[in-house]
């Protein structure tokens, strides 16, 4: 007799739910879908980087400028806390510090990324500059014999080419 896992593979079932995992493996295994997240988990690290940048070195300054102004809470009152008999209903605010708050960490962070590709874009452009000098001033690579012998049979082909035209 088969067993019940004898059965259960060769059920419609079983070849769609293994068709799914080889086609979700195929899928993984393409190197797009590992660069992609090696990427993420990069990326996620580098923000950490920039967060603790911002945060750390960066907002200090900003907060010695602005006197420690916490803009978050700022906001309009269109109508005050009311007591309606038994219950308060909420005061209604339009609440734009927030955005304020919000719109300066996005620049102080963009500002911040774009600081440290600058450095990083500089940096490798002195690289490949130090490298194309030392390309520049390194001796050719010596002809081989072989290439020499080769050179040779040729200028002699291209001799006795230029004689047998001028006979011609």
């Amino acid at each position: 007799m088969n067993s019940v896992e004898e059965k259960f593979e060769r059920s419609p079932a079983a070849k769609r739910i293994g068709g799914f995992f080889s086609e979700f493996w195929a899928f993984a295994s393409k190197g797009n879908a590992l660069q992609l997240a090696v990427a993420v988990v990069l990326g996620n690290a580098f923000g950490a980087i920039v967060n603790s940048l911002v945060n750390d070195i960066i907002t200090p300054f900003i907060s010695l400028g602005t006197n420690n102004v916490d803009f978050s809470h700022w906001g309009y009152t269109i109508r005050p806390a009311m007591q309606v008999g038994s219950t308060t209903q909420p005061a209604l605010v339009v609440g734009y510090g927030h955005l304020i708050q919000v719109t300066i960490n996005f620049l102080v962070v963009g500002l911040s990324i774009f600081i440290v590709f600058k450095l990083f874009s500089n940096m490798l452009k002195r690289v490949q500059h130090r490298q194309d000098e030392e390309q520049k001033a390194a001796p050719p690579d010596p002809i081989s014999t072989e290439e020499k012998l080769l050179s040779e049979i040729r200028d002699l082909l291209k001799a006795q080419a230029e004689r047998d035209t001028k006979r011609e």
